[in-house]
Order: structure tokens, then C-alpha cells, then sequence
């Protein structure tokens, strides 16, 4: 599935279905995307670096290229997290770009943070995928931190383990003002392996 034609036609996909945004990765693949739709596109690039734990648009590079691709929105990590440039420096760099910036965060303290640095969304993003907030996969949307968040006055993105389209409506319950729906609409292989698992037998008692 990870090929340019293919995200282009899921995106096109996703805003048939009614989509009002979409969150691509990939500088190249946000200027193909935003070339075939109509919709604003919330831009990311994902790294694996050598000395930080941060993967989700941590380099001043990788906001000029989503920039300059036609991103309406870009999004980094925002966590408190050994990094190797300053949330601070991103944030004013997506500014200088004329783009909207999002902070994906993972607890309270990171969201309200980067509320107060002026980030226009604070997304729900990295809760359960960080040391400190680590969860199972199969672990339900982190629900207090969304109704936190909004409470403290974000514009909150609900995004992490949103699988369904009852978790979609009970994030806009607690406060949220857009849901990120990510694997259980493009990934597969996911979606299939969650089939198996409620059509698997359940493992007999050793007991028994």
C-alpha cells in the first residue's frame, strides 16, 4: 500500500466519503495529494532518528518542504522530549510558511504548553506512544486527555486508536473539534488482522 498512486487514490476515497481533511506523510506525496483534491491537507514527515525519539516532522527542513508543497496545516511533535530543534523554532517556522500549525501531543502538560505557544490544533496524537504514556495497541483513545484539553480551552484534534465510528462521535463528546482517523481507514492489513482476532477460536483452559 505505501506507493504515491495508491495514497492519492485513498485520499481521493477519503474525501468522496465526506473527509474535510487529510493528514498525509511525505513532502512529495503532500504536493500530489493537494494537486487531486479539494480539501486541506494537514502535512507530516516522519523520520527515525539516531538520537531522539522524535519522528514526526522534527527538522526545520522538513517544514519548508510541507510548506512549500501545499500544505494547509503542519503538524509536529510537540512532546518534552530530548530533540534535535526546539518545538519553538518549529512552530515559528510553519508560521513564516503561512501554514496553520499543530502540535501532536501526548499528555496535558504538552498540549497545554504548546497552547500557550500559540499553536493553532493540539492533537491527542502521541498519548500511548511515548516512554512515559505508553499503552497496549489495543488500548481505547486516551478520552480524559481529549476532555482535558478542551476543557483547558485547545482546539483539540482527537487522534490515537480511533478505530470506529462510535470512538469518532464519543471524541466530539468530550470535547474534541475534529477526529484523525488513521489505520482503520488505510491500513489493511490492520483492519484485517482485528477480523481474525474476534473470528479466532478462543485458546482453551489448560486447566480445563
Amino acid at each position: 500500500m505505501d506507493s504515491d498512486d495508491i495514497v492519492v487514490a485513498m485520499a481521493l476515497a477519503a474525501q468522496a466519503g465526506g473527509a474535510s481533511a487529510l493528514r498525509i506523510e511525505g513532502a512529495a506525496r503532500v504536493r500530489q495529494v493537494v494537486a487531486q483534491v479539494s480539501i486541506p491537507v494537514v502535512g507530516i514527515v516522519k523520520r527515525d532518528l539516531a538520537d531522539s525519539a522524535v519522528r514526526i516532522t522534527p527538522l526545520l527542513d522538513d517544514v519548508d518542504a510541507l510548506c512549500a508543497a501545499g500544505a494547509a496545516v503542519v503538524a509536529v511533535d510537540a512532546t518534552q522530549r530530548l530533540r534535535p530543534v526546539p518545538v519553538a523554532a518549529l512552530l515559528k517556522r510553519i508560521k513564516q510558511g503561512h501554514c496553520l500549525a499543530m502540535a501532536d501531543c501526548s499528555c496535558l502538560a504538552d498540549g497545554l504548553l504548546a497552547r500557550d505557544m500559540g499553536f493553532d490544533w493540539v492533537g491527542s496524537t502521541l498519548s500511548g506512544y511515548t516512554a512515559d504514556t505508553l499503552c497496549a495497541d489495543n488500548s481505547p483513545p486516551d478520552w480524559a486527555l481529549i476532555r482535558q484539553l478542551s476543557q483547558q480551552g485547545c482546539w483539540v484534534v482527537a487522534e490515537g486508536r480511533l478505530r470506529t465510528p462510535a470512538h469518532a462521535a464519543q471524541a466530539l463528546r468530550e470535547g474534541a473539534r475534529a477526529v484523525t482517523v488513521g489505520s482503520a481507514i488505510t491500513r489493511v492489513e490492520h483492519i484485517t488482522s482485528w477480523f481474525v482476532q474476534a473470528l479466532s477460536p478462543p485458546v482453551p483452559d489448560a486447566g480445563a
